[in-house]
């Protein structure tokens, strides 16, 4: 009987232990808390400004924090962690010492509102914040060859278990990458939301019955085993996925046109500063009373490859040099003689005529969604034709023949309708 009582004593009191285990591991968690704030910095300084971006407003709150205090309550400070980046620009060995002076000028900012010992203050620095870097390519559309961008930047994260690499050269890269624009682009746009230092702050709440004067308050306690918290990642806020941009042209070639051919095309770009256009004409007039003629039709197609400054700022703008084909017919007749190519009555697929070879132009901005493109083509034109002459009301065959000629094949002068998100061109009072 006495054995039973004993064991159920000592059952009771390792109830009572395990539960008073978890509900202080419950109160200890709820007792820590955490704050964070991001501190912005002018490239290659380390003076704390409060006129940059929300400095002030960070700085302040974090004050306030640190001056908090009640009479029954006060907030001890553990641990202060600031984590430092940096933009890509510069060695890391430069950025590695200026993120350090950023540290200690943060932490003697902190140390105006109570003792900060060194036993309280870690420093910890990421290197070239790339990660970073991407995720401010994903959120922006105006970063010039986006698509392109992120797959590079992709290859320089898979490359930095271990560390960077000063053989890597991955800024040098990065630089000359198509032309170098999106380097231009994202270091007067991005580059400075990389410039920054993050400040983390642990302080644990305590009963304290007694009134105290207000101050910080830092415990003595050991910091080799730090308190396991769990933060957000020190990249940025997840922003919302950004729609991708879509690059389309619709144009007309104006020459054809004023020639009473009307005709329209499309281009669509791939990416890389590769394009692929379609066009497809059709004139069908006709006065049999003066024995008058103009009629054709047909379609090519034609891929592009983009080239020079403007190419590199905005895709289907600037130098491009192209392979195009086309297959037409036409019955062509003036009052006194008339061609026509592929067999009379027949339609495009009866032996048309075809051209074929390489062209070069340029697609000139004129307004935020209009361009000009000028473009001259040489190659080969051929295939069966046949002449006749209009006789009484009748066409009278003259002969066949078939035609082999080189030369120039296509010449343009399109107007040309940019649609898609993001293909404007912003220096004609376009979206900025």
């Amino acid at each position: 009987m006495g054995i039973r009582v004993i064991r159920a004593n000592i059952g009771c009191i390792a109830l009572a232990c395990l539960l008073s285990l978890f509900v202080s591991e419950a109160v200890q968690a709820q007792t820590i808390r955490k704050d964070s704030v991001k501190i912005y910095f002018r490239q290659g300084y380390s003076v704390l400004d409060k006129s940059i971006r929300d400095n002030d407003a960070a700085l302040d709150r974090i004050a306030d924090s640190l001056r908090y205090s009640n009479t029954d309550s006060v907030y001890r400070l553990e641990k202060v962690l600031v984590v430092g980046g940096a933009s890509p620009e510069g060695t890391i060995k430069l950025n590695h010492r200026l993120s350090r002076k950023r540290a200690d000028v943060l932490f003697d900012y902190l140390s105006r509102y109570g003792t900060l010992p060194d036993s309280l203050t870690t420093f910890n620095f990421l290197g070239r914040d790339w990660y970073g870097l991407v995720d401010l390519v994903e959120a922006d559309d105006n970063v010039p060859y986006k698509e392109e961008t992120l797959d590079f930047l992709g290859d320089i994260t898979s490359r930095l278990e271990g560390g960077e690499k000063l053989s890597d050269n991955n800024v040098g890269r990065l630089s000359r990458f198509k032309g170098g624009a999106p380097y231009r682009y994202m270091y007067h746009n991005l580059f400075p939301e990389l410039r920054a230092s993050r400040v983390y702050l642990w302080y644990r709440r305590e009963w304290n019955p007694i009134s105290v004067p207000s101050g910080i308050f830092v415990s003595d306690m050991d910091f080799a085993k730090p308190p396991q918290l769990v933060f957000e990642p020190l990249h940025f806020e997840p922003k919302p996925a950004a729609p991708k941009p879509f690059y389309m042209a619709v144009k007309t070639n104006m020459l054809y046109d004023a020639l009473l051919v009307p005709n329209i095309g499309v281009e669509f770009y791939l990416g890389k500063n590769w394009s692929i256009a379609g066009d497809w004409m059709y004139a069908w007039w006709k006065k049999d009373r003066i024995q008058w003629y103009w009629r054709t039709y047909g379609g090519g197609l034609t891929v592009r490859k983009w080239f020079g400054k403007k190419a590199d700022e905005k895709p289907l703008t600037g130098h491009h040099l192209g392979i195009y084909g086309q297959a037409l017919t036409y019955d062509i007749e003036m009052g006194n003689r008339g061609y026509i190519g592929g067999v009379p009555g027949g339609d495009l697929f009866d032996k048309a005529n075809f051209t074929a070879g390489v062209e070069y132009g340029y697609s000139l901005p004129i307004r935020s969604r209009l361009n000009i493109d000028f473009t001259l083509g040489i190659g080969y034109f051929g295939g069966k034709y046949y002449k006749y002459i209009p006789i009484d009301n009748c066409y009278v065959w003259q002969e066949t023949r078939m035609r082999n000629y080189f030369g120039p094949t296509r010449l343009e002068v399109s107007l040309v309708w940019l649609i898609g998100r993001g293909n404007y061109n912003k220096d004609k009072k376009g979206r900025r």
